[in-house]
């Protein structure tokens, strides 16, 4: 990792985590035992790469600077973030107990504690949402693309955000992988959360919308890049090198990227879907470079 990227990181998980300190319930708030649920997953040691996407196309769009509020967008999409993968982790999806290194938060607080502590994490990103400073119209549409992100597509009206993603992975389980059948699932579950991280941040920092197009077409590229690199290293990393439980999609029949096309060919596609992502922020010029350097970290990362 490159010094410039460690700073960025850095930086964005300082920001992130002392907006979530801030807007989380503590741990001695009543009731005790949602909100200690809550943190437990929230401040389990995640890498706040969605926030720090949030941040850093924010920062590009606004030339340098950082937007007013744009920490607590960053919180609302980790949030977001951490209840899917407390509801991801239950015992009737994937039913793992190993998260971020730590034991999952039905493993620590019990399976009803974890669905609420997903949903509540859900509600107060929204909550987060309605209270963010600046130009309400751009609230508005900021809130309705998330929405969108992390729905189910709106009966067909629009592709599947990150719920829905979910739904066809599970329908996938037990099934033969196509290339087809994979990519919809990665563009969905993980890469709509990506992608409308740096929508977002684009939005909230005043993107015209050929700007928000092109930080859209970004954000889908890198985003499906990311999960591909993410199954690589489900099959190729540790249990204890990931801080989750290695090999999990391999033993349930997960639809995986290295299941249809290899190890090798997955990694030259990261590589071609990130320099392909790189050509759609040349109209920022060098206000983009913190970003690509953060997207092209999210394809080397070995962890």
């Amino acid at each position: 990792m490159s010094e410039n990227v460690a700073e960025i990181l850095t930086s964005g998980v300082k920001l992130t985590d002392a907006a979530l300190e801030r807007l989380l319930p503590g741990a001695d708030t009543l009731p005790h035992s949602i909100h200690r649920a809550m943190r437990h997953s929230t401040f389990a040691g995640g890498k706040r790469l969605r926030p720090i996407l949030v941040i850093e196309s924010a920062r590009m769009v606004a030339h340098g600077k950082l937007p007013e509020g744009i920490a607590d967008l960053g919180s609302v999409i980790e949030m977001l973030h951490t209840y899917s993968l407390i509801h991801d982790d239950l015992p009737a999806l994937d039913n793992d107990d190993l998260r971020r290194g730590q034991p999952t938060c039905h493993v620590a607080f019990g399976e009803a504690m974890a669905i609420l502590a997903g949903d509540a994490l859900q509600t107060l990103a929204y909550q987060t949402l309605s209270q963010l400073p600046g130009d309400p119209a751009r609230v508005i549409e900021v809130i309705r693309e998330i929405s969108f992100a992390t729905g189910t597509g709106v009966g067909g009206k629009l592709p599947p955000g990150m719920i829905g993603g979910q739904v066809m992975d599970i329908e996938a389980e037990g099934q033969k992988p196509t290339a087809e059948l994979v990519e919809a699932i990665h563009r969905a579950k993980t890469g709509a959360l990506i992608t409308i991280s740096i929508v977002a941040g684009g939005i909230h920092a005043g993107a015209t919308a050929a700007q928000t197009a092109h930080l859209r077409s970004f954000g889908e590229k890198a985003g499906l890049a990311f999960q591909i690199v993410d199954d690589v290293l489900d099959v190729t990393q540790s249990s204890e090198e990931l801080g989750k439980t290695a090999g999990k999609d391999t033993a349930s029949d997960k639809a995986t990227w290295p299941a249809v096309f290899g190890i090798e060919a997955s990694v030259e596609q990261a590589a071609s879907l990130i320099a392909d992502a790189f050509a759609e922020l040349d109209s920022f010029g060098a206000s983009a470079e913190p970003l690509k350097s953060i997207a092209r970290y999210l394809v080397e990362r070995k962890h």
